[in-house]
């Protein structure tokens, strides 16, 4: 099979396409006819090894060794084919340490642990992934455990097995990471493109200027509450990360069509809800997608990639929407909408591979044993979803994080800092139009540009956060392993100041007797702090609460997102009541007191560590 083909196969329209065919098209290689587990054709290969070993040894130096068959080491009183060649009794015995079966030859060695859930970063997981990378390095053949019930553990083939998406080549993974940077881009630029449409709604539908702006704090809220089900989702095995994505995307591009076309504004109203429900897998398991393909080492750089996505994209949406709603009508806004989602969802449908572990080994489990009529071959990921119960993982991913965040002092002040910062961050929506429009003349579709400023701010946020893991987090981790959990927030307590410093420079020079441009300049230094601050929290809290990270991260959207859909409509009067000056100085305000809270966080984060039952000392 072709690498192409391959990568069909892996997608969600190959899957289709075998479950049409009934696998007679794209087969795996368990599949292929003349198919050899590659442990039993390991273990053959080293009997043979020590059958010629020994057999050079009883034989005197005059007589060649070719003349010694290999079989004569292999003891005929112990089967070694039984149920498709595989050897019982070796994996009943199978070693648990490496070096037990990795002969010189590197022909096999034993696994113990395979990651195939999302495991947060922990030292354990970083000490394994160090042991996954030399192993790969052998490119040795994986002997498969035995359970004490009798249960052969489906594994990766070999150390380096290609189907293990830590193995992908960089172009594959890079691919990946591509189609779900566009995606969560798009599925987060939806949201902001119906600003440009408030004028036009405000008329058609005969509505106020904080009602019409329900049209986007409907969308914000909806994506904040789809992580509640799409991240415990995403987590079980049989389901794995694909369909998620594809159903739940492919139900926004159907929907996009009557949103567009909604000709009530309650109709509108409840649309857009439920497209930003649909459009929340990118980030509610974006971040997991990512935790599959690279290493605790790689993996902030993919992690900042797809973090930027969902920061820029918002600020993208004015710019797109702005010129066509100006030229043709406000319902292009939400046209554009359609036109940027359904490329990426056939992209997406025919070429985003899967990249769950879990789902992975579940379907080779299923192939072996139709392949070997062995009922006893089970992955790991088969055997914990046996056991799972979906309405206690639900309850859980629902009410452990209240409980978490009511009695840890370190995750309420972390949700609610990073909540403001957002909430703020979707008050730039109504206050832009009062700077850029009011004060300085801008039109529809020039009012966009300011919006970039956020995406410039977030690139340089990239540049520096990047740098200063590559500089000295990943080297310090390389020789000293994770370190304390504080160690992460070291660039949010000098980012944190930036914030307040840009909201205060914006608000006080955003009137006529001042260039437009230093205003601007000023802002860019709110998505800067924002940005970092964000990537340092979102490592922080994995690591010091690695057992509830999804369903942390699951909450924490959920009030970032209720705040952010509050501060559409609170922001507006804000501004006109207060001025623009005083009204962004009282958010500049709050944002002083999370400084406080940073830096607390850094000194005592330790210590309140100490005194949590949740957190991981």
């Amino acid at each position: 099979m072709t690498k192409f083909s391959a990568l069909i196969r892996d997608a969600p329209i190959g899957q289709l396409i075998r479950l049409a065919t009934g696998s007679r098209f794209l087969r795996f290689p368990e599949e292929e006819p003349g198919f050899q587990l590659p442990w039993e054709a390991a273990q053959l290969e080293e009997k043979a090894v020590e059958a010629d070993e020994a057999a050079a040894q009883r034989q005197p130096s005059h007589v060649s060794s070719e003349h010694s068959p290999a079989a004569d080491a292999v003891d005929p009183e112990k089967p070694i084919n039984t149920d498709h060649g595989v050897d019982h009794e070796a994996l009943t015995h199978a070693p648990t340490a490496r070096s037990n079966l990795s002969r010189t030859s590197k022909l096999t060695t034993s696994r113990t642990v395979t990651r195939e859930q999302t495991r947060p970063y922990t030292a354990e997981r970083f000490e394994a992934e160090q042991e996954e990378a030399i192993d790969r390095a052998q490119s040795a053949v994986i002997i498969p455990t035995r359970t004490a019930d009798g249960v052969i553990l489906v594994d990766w083939y070999t150390t380096d097995d290609p189907e293990n998406p830590q193995n992908w080549s960089s172009w594959r993974k890079s691919g990946a990471v591509a189609i779900i940077f566009f995606y969560t881009f798009t599925a987060y630029a939806s949201s902001a493109t119906y600003t440009s449409s408030v004028p036009g709604v405000m008329e058609r539908f005969n509505v106020s200027v904080v009602a019409a702006g329900l049209g986007l704090s409907m969308y914000v809220i909806g994506y904040g509450t789809g992580p509640l089900l799409f991240s415990p989702i995403s987590e079980i095995p049989v389901i794995g990360r694909n369909w998620p994505y594809i159903i739940s995307y492919g139900l926004f591009v159907i929907l996009a069509v009557p949103t567009a076309l909604a000709d009530s504004f309650a109709s509108l109203l409840v649309l857009r809800f439920i497209t930003g429900y649909f459009s929340s897998p990118a980030l509610a398991t974006g971040g997991a997608s990512m935790g599959d393909l690279y290493n605790i080492i790689k993996l902030p750089y993919a992690l900042t990639a797809w973090t930027a996505a969902a920061f820029c994209a918002p600020a993208f949406g004015p710019l797109l929407s702005g010129f066509a709603v100006m030229n043709e009508n406000w319902r292009w806004s939400l046209w554009i909408n359609l036109w940027m989602s359904a490329p990426v969802f056939l992209i997406m449908l025919f070429f985003m591979p899967e990249t769950s572990a879990g789902y992975i080994l579940l379907h080779r489990a299923r192939r072996l044993r139709k392949l070997t009529g062995n009922p006893m071959l089970k992955s790991q990921s088969e055997i914990d979803q046996a056991g799972m119960d979906f309405k206690h993982t639900l309850w859980e991913a629902l009410a452990r994080p209240i409980e978490i965040c009511i009695k840890d002092p370190g995750v309420l002040f972390t949700n609610i800092y990073t909540s403001c910062i957002y909430g703020i961050y979707y008050s730039f929506f109504e206050v832009f139009p009062l700077v850029y429009v009011d004060i300085y003349g801008f039109n529809l579709g020039e009012l966009g540009l300011p919006f970039l400023v956020i995406s410039i701010g977030c690139a340089i946020g990239v540049v520096v956060y990047c740098s200063y893991v590559y500089y000295f987090v990943e080297p310090k981790i390389k020789k000293h392993g994770l370190g304390l959990q504080e160690d992460r927030l070291i660039p949010a307590i000098f980012s944190t100041f930036l914030l307040p410093i840009g909201l205060f420079w914006f608000g006080w020079s955003s009137r006529e007797s001042v260039h437009w441009i230093v205003a601007t300049i000023g802002l860019t230094l709110f998505p800067i702090g924002a940005f970092i601050l964000f990537q340092c929290i979102f490592i922080y809290l994995p690591l010091t609460y690695p057992q509830y990270a999804a369903s942390l991260f699951a909450a924490n959207d959920l009030c970032r997102s209720a705040l952010a859909s509050g501060s559409i409509l609170y922001a507006h009067p804000l501004f006109v009541n207060l001025g623009i000056g005083p009204g962004v100085s009282l958010l500049a305000g709050l944002l002083c007191l999370g400084v406080v809270g940073v830096w607390g966080l850094y000194y005592f984060g330790a210590s309140l560590r100490a005194r949590s039952k949740f957190a991981l000392s």
